[in-house]
Parts: structure tokens; C-alpha cells; sequence
């Protein structure tokens, strides 16, 4: 009996002692594994311009490739468009055309022209007088009673004919002297005008048929490939600023006392070898929630939001590449 209570006790202990050294394996794996509260984790994060152009056609050529650095007023694609090309010559016919108008508008009426219309205003006078003759003969064996009434006025609308032709065909000698109306030049002028700001309406566009890189950086994305159709401001593609990156950190409310606006900090970054930078905070905001949000805590602790907060490093470091994590340790 006395040897199966020591087996039993022998069994306890050791029983006892497992589970002891368990529940010290797990609080020093919570102590351990547990985040410090004083340390803080980012990320590098850059802006990025996506470039697109007005002109919708083909990618005739690619200059770039991902990975490369380019700088600002580089060439990076250049499109291609036989709708754009056909507008163009469409328009400048019609410029063309709108010019050599206004051009005769303005010369007037040539020597001959006038001379012309000079001889057919001289007949016309002729024959109003001849009319003019016929009808007051007409008149006086009407009075007389020799004709009739009917040949009397047919005699008469001769003469009002004659009158009518008389004064057109001056007037058209008039207007050749005189040369085009005011107004006719001004009209002419407005469709030359107008012509040229179609040419150069369609020139802003065929200006795009090449894409420049507005500032210095590198390519992060090119979508298209090589003869693929492109619309009017469909990106063609990404271009990272490298020169404008700053590192963002998300912060539970309660550790805003550590970060204050234009405050300097003292991060390193892990990926190049834990050296250490000075860095600016600018930018303080909460990523916002739900217009509807009410706190869900009646007592107790109570919701924390998330406030994001961006930093800017004082001077460019190289080797610094989105998605890069960086550290701030308040002790630092």
C-alpha cells in the first residue's frame, strides 16, 4: 500500500511539474512575443503620376521599359492616329480655303469685271429709254383711241421692266466699284479664324501623340503593349516620384501624445541596415469611419480610432523604395 501511494505521489509531482513548466513556457512567450509599446511600425510610401495623353490611337513606340529612370521632358510613348492625321489635312483645307476667300473678298472686283458691268448698265439704260419712247406713243393713240387699253399697258410693264433692269444693273456696277460690303469682309475673316482654331484645336491633340515625362523618376507600370489601342486619357503608364516619398504610420488615439505636428523624429529603417534618418511629421488625420459610427463601448475601455500619421524625411535617402518598413522607437 505504502509503494502504491509513492508511485501515485511520484505521478502527482511530475504531473504538477509539466504543468508548471507549461504555464511559464506560455507567460514568457506572451512577455517575449508581445509588441513593445514604445515602438511604432511604417511604411515608405511615394506619389505616383499616371501618364495619359488627349490623343486616342495606337502605341506607335515605347520608349521605356519598368524599372527605368527617367528625367523630366524625356520622350516615353509615342501614338499613332489615322482619324487624327485625316482631321488635320480636313482642317487646313478648309483654312486654305476660308484665306482665298477672304483674299477676294478683299481684292474686289477685277478691271474687267467692272468694265463688264459698267457696258451691261449702259445697255440697260438704252433699253429703258427705247421703253420709255414706246410707251408714251402708246400712250398718246391710247388717248386717241387708235389702240386699246391692253396694248397701252402692255407698253407700260415694258417700261417698269425696263426701269427695274436699269437700276439692278447699277446697282451690281455700284457694288463692283465700291468693292465687298463690310460686313462680307468681317464674315470672311470670322471663317478664316475660325479655321485656324480648328487646326489648332486639332494640333493640341496630335501634340500628345508623344508623351513627356513631367518630372524626374522612375517607371513603375507600363499597361499597353506595343500597337495596342489606346482611348483619350487612358493611362499608358506609372510613373513614381522618388524625390517626394514620405512614411506613413497608423496610430491608435491614446499614442498621439508622441506625435505632434512638425515635430522631428529619429527612424530607422530595417532594409538599409537600421540607419537611422530624421524625419518631419506633417500630417495628422483619422482614416475616418462610418458617418453613422456611435461608440460600441458602454462601459469599460473604450473604442480607439486610428489616426494616420505621415512624416517626411529632411533630406532625399538613397535606397528608400515604397513598401519599405520603418521603425520609430520613442526612447530614440
Amino acid at each position: 500500500m505504502d509503494k502504491l501511494e509513492k508511485n501515485n505521489r511520484t505521478i502527482f509531482f511530475a504531473f504538477g511539474t509539466v504543468v508548471l513548466a507549461v504555464i511559464i513556457i506560455i507567460v514568457a512567450g506572451l512577455i517575449i512575443l508581445r509588441p513593445k509599446d514604445d515602438i511604432f511600425q511604417g511604411q515608405a510610401e511615394a506619389n505616383y503620376t499616371r501618364i495619359s495623353g488627349l490623343l486616342a490611337g495606337r502605341i506607335a513606340k515605347l520608349y521605356v521599359k519598368e524599372g527605368d529612370l527617367v528625367k523630366a521632358g524625356d520622350t516615353l510613348a509615342s501614338i499613332f492616329s489615322a482619324q487624327a492625321e485625316a482631321k488635320l489635312n480636313q482642317v487646313e483645307a478648309q483654312e486654305q480655303t476660308a484665306s482665298a476667300q477672304e483674299n477676294l473678298v478683299d481684292a474686289g472686283a477685277r478691271k474687267q469685271e467692272i468694265y463688264a458691268l459698267n457696258q451691261v448698265w449702259q445697255k440697260s439704260i438704252a433699253a429703258q429709254n427705247i421703253a420709255k419712247k414706246t410707251y408714251d406713243r402708246m400712250e398718246n393713240l391710247y388717248e386717241q383711241g387708235v389702240i386699246s387699253e391692253q396694248k397701252r399697258d402692255e407698253a407700260k410693264a415694258g417700261f417698269q421692266v425696263s426701269l427695274a433692269n436699269q437700276q439692278a444693273a447699277k446697282a451690281q456696277y455700284d457694288i463692283a466699284v465700291e468693292g465687298a460690303r463690310k460686313q462680307y469682309k468681317e464674315m470672311a475673316k470670322s471663317t478664316v479664324l475660325a479655321a485656324k482654331a480648328g487646326i489648332e484645336q486639332v494640333n493640341a491633340v496630335l501634340a500628345d501623340s508623344h508623351l513627356i515625362a513631367p518630372i524626374d523618376g522612375e517607371i513603375t507600370q507600363v499597361y499597353p503593349q506595343y500597337w495596342e489601342l489606346v482611348g483619350a486619357g487612358s493611362p499608358i503608364m506609372s510613373l513614381q516620384n522618388n524625390l517626394d516619398m514620405w512614411i506613413s504610420f497608423n496610430v491608435r488615439e491614446e499614442a498621439l501624445k508622441y506625435f505632434k505636428m512638425h515635430q522631428t523624429k529619429h527612424v530607422r529603417i530595417p532594409a538599409l541596415n537600421n540607419e537611422k534618418v530624421e524625419m518631419e511629421i506633417y500630417y495628422i488625420k483619422n482614416l475616418g469611419s462610418y458617418a453613422i459610427w456611435r461608440a460600441t463601448k458602454a462601459t469599460g475601455t473604450y473604442d480607439a480610432k486610428t489616426f494616420e500619421v505621415r512624416m517626411r524625411p529632411k533630406e532625399n535617402i538613397q535606397g528608400l523604395r515604397p513598401g519599405m518598413t520603418v521603425i520609430y522607437d520613442k526612447k530614440d
